[in-house]
């Protein structure tokens, strides 16, 4: 199985609500790694990688977001994986 990493910056009413915890419960339970923070401009980035399948879903998960938030944008890039071993948040 080939792993594959997309950077993702979320915007939006993305702070504030729990949405990294909330992206860290998504990313266990779909088996991804990566990482994920909020930045000074009010967005939330992360790194994800893991079967293209998995990352695929974790990213359609993130168009909506948890309840609570409002994502107006998602913007994606493919990346080279980082080989993480877990899901972490960052501060």
């Amino acid at each position: 199985m080939s792993t594959v990493a997309r950077h993702v910056r979320v915007t939006g009413r993305v702070q504030g609500v729990f949405f990294r915890a909330w992206i860290r419960e998504q990313a266990d339970r779909l088996g991804v790694r990566g990482w994920v923070r909020n930045c000074s401009d009010g967005s939330v980035e992360a790194h994800i990688e893991g079967a293209e399948d998995r990352v695929a879903d974790m990213l359609e998960l993130l168009k909506r977001g948890p309840s609570g938030a409002h994502v107006d944008d998602l913007q994606v890039r493919d990346v080279d994986p980082e080989y993480h071993d877990w899901f972490a948040v960052r501060h």
